[in-house]
């Protein structure tokens, strides 16, 4: 028996219920498949290793049909050739206007002129292309083309920190790159000195005259778009397609000295987690169809959305490019309507505020109905009822107001970078209709570690589990205090499998170090949970990742700001969950005295650290010292602690050789930094 709300009101049918909840709970979602070991003779303690369940008995046997990133795209054009599959917006009258699609063979066409253009102006199997620019029709082309021909793809992303770009061209000696028109200036700049090795230069768009002129005193040959398709069609070339263990991309990311660091990833690696994909999604009842909607915003230079792109194209599905302005995205979600979301925390958080900032505006009583609407359909969900199921009458009354502001048609969001929240993550379980779950990965597992499960609320707050290629296991790291064998299980993740990275580019001391006995160690430590999914917890070496997916080295940036005049020591501090970087000053004495007496203040040292106008200037400073080091926007310090007294032994905040003890450090000044953030954030998240 049922009543209104379609809720069971049987008490055998509630009590069958809290068995099966209890069951869903003690469910395992990977399996152990070799024991751990304690450490000895020097040797660490690793943890036992896990398998996605579906590779319980082995992995399973790779698809003889898809060996390399250029079937992928070949295969689906035979079987789609009509299927929509990249979309763009064009500016008329100073507005965008609505996607205009190419189909699977009018780029399949251009990818074959393209490739021919590459081939007669010289590029041969193993040359080096890089793509420099927003996501766009124009990037994916240039990716297949070097897919059809064995050439390396070398994706070029200038906020990788300053003279990234010329450090790429020079380290990965590429000869032919691909620009989007407004980044031609930057390739062209004088500090680009690499860029005179370039034999040519084509352009999204087109370039200007003067552009033009300034390749060509360099003697690069300049191109436009078009002009570069002429050429293919003039001097078709037959097909040389890759291998699986050819590199298909070398793909840079940040390094803690500040040199990029080349990620090389084979077309094995590629199809490795496409076909993975195909085998964990199977397992559901919603099944992706060649209907589905992709919404790209994410750099196609990561690896994250280059991914779900190769995925797209393997289904027939379609992929919408934004518009180029982040601000602007809700415009793009309600012109294209896509189906599948995926965006790092702080897209995320952006929209958990929006709707918050929209509830505030209601009336108390419909604020209340929306509390009320929120609780009763999570308190189902966790009784095990798929979202969908939860509450039709909470979604009719409340949430569909939500899932209208993502497009009206969003059927899945992946949230991926950096950790998610547990509240936001719920938030937006309850109220997006939609599948909601996070995911772990490096570009050295081509972003794939561990995979989430649809509809499981007991993975709130993790990031799943062993990926069905991937075998993952926790190692010892005493001096942080982390025990793979202890309880709970906690150590640095480890992994290996086909779509583990072949190495780093030039750099074989580099991939010793992350690559012992087959396992690349990822620096991130991990909890295994009683059920077999992973939850990360830590960073093994300071360098972490704000909430945007952004790597920040915090002893890089300590040694940089340290050379401010006003500064005599500082310690950096940055969350996951969070956007902006805040730091505890100690300033230089003399400094700020000789500062005071210029500003008319008087008092003490130690008074004169909590005066405003004091703090207001170091921040000056501060941004100054990030100006003049060419430091990225996220790199800049955006709130300070000004503290007297020096970090030292005494206090247990340093090592005796002045190391300094970030744990420490954390737990000393916790409760400053926790206010400072929310004076930052004005109460929100940030």
């Amino acid at each position: 028996m049922k009543n209104s709300f379609g809720i069971s009101t049987n008490h055998n049918h509630r009590h069958r219920h809290s068995k099966v909840l209890c069951d869903r709970r003690m469910k395992m979602f990977s399996v152990k498949v070799e024991e751990g070991r304690k450490g000895r003779d020097g040797n660490l303690s690793v943890g036992p290793v896990y398998r996605n369940l579906l590779a319980e008995n082995g992995f399973p046997s790779p698809d003889p049909d898809m060996c390399t990133a250029w079937d992928v795209f070949r295969v689906s054009t035979e079987k789609y050739p009509e299927n929509r599959m990249l979309g763009w917006r064009e500016l008329n009258d100073g507005k965008f206007g609505p996607y205009i699609w190419k189909t699977y063979k009018e780029v399949y066409e251009e990818v074959l002129h393209i490739g021919s253009a590459l081939r007669a102006s010289g590029a041969k199997p193993g040359s080096r292309i890089g793509i420099y620019g927003s996501n766009c029709p124009q990037w994916i082309a240039a990716m297949e083309a070097c897919n059809a021909h064995s050439l390396i793809c070398v994706p070029l992303y200038d906020t990788l920190g300053p003279g990234a770009v010329n450090f790429i061209i020079g380290h990965a000696e590429i000869d032919f790159v691909f620009v989007q028109d407004k980044k031609v200036k930057e390739l062209l700049n004088p500090e680009c000195t690499h860029a005179k090795r370039l034999k040519m230069i084509v352009c999204f768009t087109s370039m200007t005259e003067v552009e033009k002129k300034k390749a060509s005193s360099i003697e690069v040959k300049p191109y436009s778009w078009n002009e570069f398709l002429h050429m293919g069609k003039e001097y078709p070339s037959e097909l040389l397609p890759p291998q699986p263990l050819d590199i298909g991309t070398i793909m840079y990311t940040s390094g803690t000295s500040g040199d990029p660091k080349g990620v090389i990833l084979t077309h094995e690696n590629i199809v490795t987690c496409i076909q993975g994909l195909d085998l964990f999604m199977e397992q559901f009842e919603d099944k992706m169809t060649v209907d589905d909607v992709y919404i790209s915003f994410l750099p196609l230079a990561h690896i994250l959305d280059r991914m779900i792109e190769e995925y797209f194209f393997h289904k027939g599905a379609s992929v919408g490019y934004y518009h180029g302005d982040l601000n602007a995205l809700k415009d793009d979600l309600m012109e294209l309507k896509p189906t599948f979301l995926a965006g790092v925390p702080r897209v995320f958080e952006r929209i958990h505020e929006g709707v918050i900032k929209a509830l505030e505006e209601l009336n108390p009583r419909r604020r209340a109905i929306f509390h009320i609407l929120y609780k009763y359909k999570l308190a189902w969900m966790n009784l095990g009822f798929k979202q969908k199921n939860a509450s039709w009458l909470a979604d009719l009354l409340a949430f569909r107001k939500v899932k209208s502001r993502l497009g009206g048609r969003i059927r899945l969001i992946v949230s991926g970078g950096a950790p998610l929240s547990s509240e936001v993550e719920e938030f937006l379980r309850v109220t997006s209709c939609a599948f909601v779950l996070q995911g772990y990965g490096l570009t050295e597992t081509c972003g794939l570690t561990t995979i989430g499960f649809p509809d499981e609320m007991s993975f709130l707050g993790t990031v799943g589990s062993a990926f069905v290629y991937s075998e993952l296991r926790l190692e010892e790291v005493p001096e942080m205090g982390y025990d793979p064998l202890g309880d709970p299980p906690r150590g640095e993740i480890c992994m290996r499998g086909k779509n583990a990275f072949a190495g780093y580019y030039k750099n074989p001391e580099l991939t010793r170090e992350a690559l012992i006995d087959g396992w690349f160690h990822t620096g991130d430590i991990g909890e295994m949970l009683p059920n077999g999914v992973v939850k990360i917890i830590d960073r093994k070496k300071n360098l972490i990742k704000l909430s945007q997916g952004e790597y920040v080295a915090l002893e890089y940036l300590e040694k940089v700001y340290c050379v401010t005049p006003i500064v005599e020591d500082v310690w950096v501090y940055g969350d996951g969950f969070k956007s902006m970087l805040v730091a505890v000053v100690v300033p230089h004495e003399e400094n700020t005295l000789r500062w005071a007496q210029q500003n008319s203040h008087r008092g003490s040292f130690s008074e004169l650290c909590s005066l405003n106008q004091l703090k207001e200037y170091v921040l000056l400073e501060l941004k100054s010292t990030a100006e003049r080091n060419k430091l990225r926007g996220f790199e800049y310090i955006k709130g300070i602690i000004l503290e007297p007294q020096q970090f030292d032994v005494e206090r247990d905040l340093v090592t005796p050789t002045l190391k300094k003890k970030r744990g420490v450090l954390f737990k000393c000044y916790k409760g400053k930094i926790d206010a400072l953030y929310q004076q930052l954030s004005g109460g929100k998240t940030i």
